[in-house]
């Protein structure tokens, strides 16, 4: 029985990936930062043994260390959206994998599993997408049994994309675009993700770069129509000029948990599509089905007037 340690198992991803491989009998290591804040809701995603939960400094080494010696996989799934304190882009994006690369080949592991972020060998202007591709080289440098996953934008019930931008889309009369919304994205479901993963895992694929991709290419406006569609509102969808969503950006980079940086406003002039520079996951055999606005219409009553049971569903 393989034994799997994962960094970042109790976000989005980890959470739907743990379930499944401890469905499929794997044993689990879940590092976190806080045992006791998220910590309670891992313990129900397996049977008893399965699950087994550590609570460390991701920097400190000798903890970690100890872990790598009963483990056969290493999977990290750690990233963040903006900097905040000793949370910056090189110190998540690429110091700590190059950590993990180096820990993984000393202890002689059978694959390391890296989720990076689609198009980030093109956004050159953007400290999240240089810090990203940073980490990729550091991987790929110090461990060749390793595969980096590079998605599209991940959406499910438990994001911090459509959920957010739903409720702002219910409170606000109007909503700001960016690069007259014509960005393009490859929305790929965060269930249809962790299969992905599962299948790396089971199969053992040999792949140093696989683009994650879902089934079809949508604008940024297009995305934010289908989720007015599902939540049953209108709203006005106002072009704004460069120079004053950088002023905006600029105000919420002051917020703790700001809305828009000046960062992700650059990351907003490259499309997230495939490149066809390497395999996405259709390429290895594993098509992405679910479609964003079939999946988001599960989840979107919590935006509608009445919600589940609202009556303009039945008159």
């Amino acid at each position: 029985m393989k034994k799997i340690l994962i960094f970042g198992g109790t976000g989005q991803v980890g959470s739907h990936l743990v379930r499944l491989l401890t469905k499929n009998n794997y044993r689990v290591t879940v590092v976190t930062r806080n045992i006791h804040q998220k910590g309670h809701k891992m313990k129900i995603m397996g049977n008893a043994g399965y699950i087994n939960l550590i609570e460390a400094n991701i920097f400190d080494e000798k903890k970690i260390r100890k872990l790598f010696n009963d483990t056969d996989i290493c999977i990290n799934l750690i990233g963040i959206l903006f900097e905040k304190r000793a949370n910056s882009f090189k110190n998540i994006h690429a110091i700590f994998p190059k950590l993990l690369a180096k820990l993984c080949k000393e202890y002689k592991l059978k694959h390391f599993i890296h989720l990076s972020a689609l198009g980030v060998n093109k956004a050159v202007d953007s400290d999240y997408a240089k810090s990203k591709l940073e980490g990729e080289l550091e991987i790929l440098k110090n461990f060749s049994r390793a595969t980096i996953l590079r998605p599209s934008l991940v959406f499910s019930r438990s994001d911090n994309f459509t959920t957010l931008f739903m409720t702002l889309l219910n409170n606000l009369p109007f909503f700001p675009i960016y690069y007259s919304g014509k960005t393009k994205f490859m929305p790929i479901h965060c269930s249809d993700l962790t299969e992905i993963i599962y299948h790396v895992i089971s199969k053992n694929v040999d792949q140093n770069i696989i683009e994650c991709v879902g089934p079809e290419v949508l604008t940024f406006k297009e995305i934010l129509e289908k989720l007015l569609n599902s939540i049953e509102k209108k709203r006005i969808l106002v072009p704004f000029p460069l120079s004053f969503a950088n002023f905006l950006a600029k105000i919420f980079e002051l917020m703790p948990s700001p809305l828009l940086t000046q960062d992700q406003l650059r990351l907003l002039k490259y499309d997230n599509i495939s490149s066809g520079q390497y395999k996405t996951n259709f390429d290895i055999g594993l098509p992405s089905r679910r479609l964003f606005d079939k999946e988001v219409e599960k989840y979107s009553y919590m935006w509608k007037e009445g919600g589940q049971y609202s009556t303009e569903k039945y008159n």
